[in-house]
């Protein structure tokens, strides 16, 4: 005869009225769950977080590109001053050499520009035309009172404007920059010329107008 263990093949008591799940145990709720209204405060709090850092961010990268700008700026200005410096240090030593040029220049038109001396004079005036140094002054080019200074004045009746009609003196630029003008003579048109030649062309306008009629 085989004997039954207790306790496998029976089945606890379930009180009358109630259904089989209510006989099986419930599982506890787990330790440190947090609610579900504490879940959302938690995601709002950082996302409020994350606001404020991406706010922070924006005004950092803003504090950063102002700096950059101002840095670039001020390079600039640097770098312009510097130029401006070189180009005014240069033009001081070339306006110390006009005084040589000129002699330089007078020893050529009396033909004592010759030997040692022409060679020096040359390699002079080669040096101060690398550093940028520039002559300018022509006969026959009109006056300009921004880069010429009239020290003599004539009339003449082969001029039309005011002209440059002798260069006394030649004038120099450094860039932009002019060191010193040149000194000219000018000669302006006879006082009533232009007057004779408007009414000169307008007779023959008038005898032009009253040539024989056909018939």
């Amino acid at each position: 005869m085989t004997e039954e263990t207790p306790g496998f093949d029976e089945k606890p008591d379930v009180p009358s009225g109630a259904t089989p799940d209510d006989a099986e145990p419930k599982a506890a709720p787990q330790e440190g769950a947090a609610p579900a209204g504490d879940a959302s405060a938690q995601i709002a709090g950082l996302t409020a977080q994350l606001d404020q850092v991406r706010k922070a961010l924006e005004e950092r990268t803003a504090d950063l590109q102002r700096l950059q700008a101002e840095f670039q700026n001020y390079r600039r200005r640097v770098e312009r001053d510097r130029i401006t410096v070189k180009e005014i240090a240069i033009a001081n030593l070339l306006t110390e050499l006009l005084p040589v040029l000129d002699d330089i220049g007078r020893a050529r038109e009396h033909g004592e520009l010759l030997g040692g001396f022409k060679s020096v004079a040359e390699s002079l005036e080669t040096v101060a035309a690398k550093m940028g140094l520039q002559q300018f002054g022509k006969e026959g080019e009109p006056f300009d009172p921004t880069i010429h200074e009239a020290l003599m004045h004539s009339y003449a009746p082969d001029v039309t404007e005011t002209t440059c009609v002798a260069i006394l003196q030649p004038g120099y630029r450094f860039g932009e920059r002019t060191i010193r003008p040149a000194r000219v003579a000018v000669a302006e048109p006879q006082p009533g010329a232009q007057t004779l030649k408007a009414e000169d062309g307008s007779e023959a306008d008038d005898d032009k107008d009253n040539g024989p009629e056909e018939g």
